[in-house]
C-alpha cells in the first residue's frame, strides 16, 4: 500500500492539484456575471472557488517531493480522478442556489455538462440566475476540448508527461499522431482553433437575433456539442430559421476532427476536408439522412412543404448525429422509425478528435473495412490484404483495439440498461437513456426524450447515468483499466 501511495497516488495528486486550482479560477467568470446582473448567486461561487482552490493547494504542495515524469498508468488514473472530481466541485454553486434539489441530481447536471452530454434534471431554466445558467454552459465549453488539454496548454506546471495525459483523455483509435512536436504546442493549437470557431459562432448567433448572453451561452454548448440550453424550450425558444441553420453549420463543423481543422488552417487548403475519409463520411451521412428525413416528413404530412421540413430535419438530424442534443421540435414522435435511426446514428457518426461522443466514424470505417477484408480472405486464403482507410495502412493492433472497444461499448450499454430496467424503468426509456448517456447525446426516447428530462429519475438511476456519461466521455478503457488487478501492481 505504501508503494502505491508513493509511486502512483501522490504523483497523481501532485499533478491534479494545479488543475483544481485553475478550475477554481474559472469560477471568477460566473462570479463576475453574477455581480454584474445582481442575481444573488455571488456567495455560492465564492465559497466554491475557495473550497476548490484550497483542495487543489493541499493536493499539490504536500506532494511536491513525489513529482515525477508521468507514465501511461498515471495518465489513466489522473484523467479519471479529475473528471470525477471536477463535477463535484462544480456542484457547490448549485447546492447553494438550489438547496432543495438532491445532490445526486446536481452532480448529474454538472457531470452532464463537463462530459458535454447535455442531459438535464432542471426545470424552469428561464427562471435560473443567469450566472448559474452560464456556469452550466461554461462547464460544457471547457469539457468540449477537455480540461486536461486546456491545462496542458496553459500550465507549464503540467508539462510532466503531458503526452500521457492527452493520450488518456482524447478520443479515437489513432491517438499517437501529433500536430506539433511538443505536446503543449499541440494542446495550444487545438485551443486556438476551438477559440476561433467559438468566437465566430457567438457573433453569428448575435447577428441572427440572439441577445449577447444567449449568443454566448448557446455558442458554448454548440461548439462543445453539449446541447445544454438556456431555455426550457431549447432552440424552439428562438423560433428562427436563420438561428437553426447557423446551429446546423457549427454542429456539423465541430463534429469534424479538430486536428483536421488545424491542418486546413495551417496549410491554407480547404480541400483537406474532402481528402479525409472520416470527414467525408460524416458529411455524407448528414446529407443523406437530412434528405431522407425531409422527404419522409413531407410525404407523411408532418410538415406541409419541403422548406419547412428541411429546416427541422436538418436541425434534428445534425443535433442528434453530432451528439449535441438541441431540439427545435419533438422528433421523438416523427414517423417511420426516424427517432430510432437518429438515436442509433449518435453512437458512431461524429469524427474522432471532435467534441462529439459515441464510437466515432473512424472506428465504424475500420470495422466495415475489416469485414470486407474477411470476405476477400475467404476467397483468397493465402493472399495478404492490408487494411487501408484513405490510403493509409491501419496496423492490426489498431484494428484489434477497435474490435475490443466496440465489444466493450456494446457490453457496457447492455449491462447499464439492464441495471436501469432492474431499478424500475421501462425498457425503452432505460435503453435509450443509457445509449444517450454513453454516446454523450443527452435526450433519449420515452420519458427522457427531447421534450422531457432526467429530473424524475431516482438517485440510483441518476448515479448509473452519471457513471455511464463518465465512461462514455473517457472512452471506457481509461476508466475500466482502474478496476483491473494489474493496474495496481507496482
Amino acid at each position: 500500500m505504501q508503494q502505491i501511495l508513493r509511486y502512483l497516488i501522490f504523483p497523481v495528486l501532485n499533478t491534479s492539484g494545479p488543475v483544481f486550482m485553475w478550475f477554481a479560477l474559472t469560477m471568477l467568470i460566473p462570479y463576475a456575471v453574477s455581480l454584474q446582473h445582481q442575481d444573488g448567486a455571488q456567495q455560492g461561487f465564492l465559497i466554491a472557488m475557495g473550497i476548490t482552490f484550497l483542495i487543489g493547494f493541499l493536493f499539490f504542495f504536500p506532494t511536491r517531493k513525489f513529482r515525477r515524469e508521468l507514465q501511461p498508468r498515471d495518465g489513466f488514473l489522473l484523467v479519471t480522478f479529475i473528471w470525477t472530481m471536477v463535477p463535484l466541485f462544480a456542484t457547490i454553486p448549485l447546492i447553494y442556489e438550489l438547496p432543495d434539489v438532491a445532490f445526486a441530481k446536481l452532480y448529474f447536471e454538472t457531470m452532464s455538462g463537463i462530459t458535454t452530454t447535455g442531459a438535464t434534471v432542471l426545470n424552469n431554466l428561464d427562471a435560473l440566475p443567469i450566472s448559474i445558467n452560464g456556469w452550466r454552459c461554461l462547464l460544457s465549453w471547457m469539457g468540449g476540448m477537455g480540461l486536461i488539454v486546456l491545462a496542458v496548454a496553459i500550465l507549464p506546471l503540467l508539462g510532466v508527461g503531458g503526452a500521457q495525459i492527452i493520450k488518456a483523455e482524447t478520443s479515437g483509435p489513432l491517438k499517437e499522431s501529433k500536430l506539433t512536436p511538443r505536446i503543449a504546442d499541440t494542446a495550444k493549437a487545438l485551443y486556438i482553433i476551438y477559440l476561433g470557431i467559438s468566437l465566430v459562432c457567438a457573433i453569428a448567433y448575435h447577428l441572427a437575433g440572439m441577445n449577447w448572453p444567449d449568443a454566448i451561452m448557446q455558442m458554448m454548448t454548440t461548439v462543445s456539442l453539449s446541447g445544454f440550453a438556456a431555455h426550457d424550450a431549447s432552440f424552439a425558444y428562438f423560433n428562427s430559421a436563420t438561428i437553426d441553420y447557423i446551429a446546423v453549420f457549427f454542429m456539423m463543423l465541430c463534429g469534424i476532427n479538430f486536428s483536421l481543422h488545424f491542418a486546413v488552417w495551417h496549410k491554407r487548403n480547404i480541400l483537406a476536408y474532402w481528402r479525409d475519409p472520416e470527414a467525408c463520411s460524416w458529411i455524407g451521412y448528414l446529407l443523406v439522412a437530412i434528405l431522407f428525413s425531409t422527404v419522409v416528413l413531407v410525404q407523411t404530412g408532418v410538415y406541409g412543404d419541403y422548406w419547412t421540413a428541411l429546416r427541422f430535419a436538418a436541425f434534428s438530424v445534425t443535433s442528434v448525429a453530432s451528439t449535441t442534443g438541441f431540439a427545435n421540435a419533438d422528433y421523438s414522435i416523427w414517423p417511420l422509425g426516424l427517432p430510432i435511426i437518429f438515436l442509433l446514428s449518435s453512437t458512431c457518426t461524429s469524427c474522432a478528435g471532435s467534441t462529439g461522443g459515441g464510437i466515432k466514424m473512424i472506428r465504424l470505417l475500420i470495422l466495415f473495412k475489416q469485414a470486407g477484408r474477411e470476405f476477400i480472405q475467404l476467397l483468397y486464403p493465402k493472399a495478404v490484404f492490408p487494411l487501408t482507410v484513405g490510403g493509409n495502412v491501419i496496423d492490426n493492433k489498431v484494428t484489434f483495439a477497435v474490435l475490443a472497444y466496440c465489444l466493450l461499448w456494446t457490453t457496457s450499454m447492455a449491462v447499464c440498461s439492464i441495471a436501469l430496467i432492474a431499478s424500475g424503468l421501462d425498457p425503452v426509456t432505460a435503453t435509450s437513456a443509457i445509449l444517450a448517456c454513453l454516446a454523450n447525446l443527452g435526450p433519449g426516447l420515452g420519458n427522457v426524450g427531447p421534450v422531457g428530462n432526467y429530473g424524475w429519475l431516482n438517485d440510483l438511476q441518476l448515479w448509473i447515468c452519471s457513471f455511464t456519461m463518465l465512461i462514455g466521455r473517457l472512452e471506457l478503457f481509461t476508466v475500466f483499466i482502474l478496476f483491473t488487478r494489474s493496474f495496481w501492481r507496482i
